[in-house]
């Protein structure tokens, strides 16, 4: 299981952990491909800026492990599946867009600055 190592300094919100204390997560995959990489590395910098030391996620190689597919009813990989807070949600994909990461997992979006564009943003 990967756990975060330190809390980011960053301006982004953070969320105050579920009752367990946790965002639970798992992160399937199978082998690893490229997606999968890009998977992981877009996940961990996503909880890092927004969940710092409240998540862990265990990545489940279905190359290693077929039988964990049934268990959350795996279709496709890369697959994230929030476990904890409840309900259950699922994403597919390498995770690479923010905002719907984000939404998908319950978490509110950034805010848009709207200067951005003037920043050179």
């Amino acid at each position: 299981m990967k756990t975060p190592a330190a809390a980011s300094k960053s301006n982004k919100p953070r969320l105050t952990a579920p009752a367990s204390g946790a965002w639970e997560l798992r992160l399937y995959v199978a082998g690893p491909t490229p997606k999968a990489v890009a998977a992981l590395r877009n996940i961990e910098k996503l909880c890092e800026e927004y969940l710092a030391g409240q998540y862990r996620i265990e990545v489940i190689d279905l190359t290693r492990d077929p039988q964990r597919a049934q268990a959350d009813q795996i279709l496709a990989v890369p697959t994230l599946v929030r476990k904890l807070p409840v309900p259950i949600r699922k994403i597919i994909g390498t995770l690479s867009d923010t905002r719907r990461v984000l939404g998908a997992l319950g978490l509110p979006a950034p805010k848009a600055d709207p200067f951005a564009a003037r920043k050179g943003a």
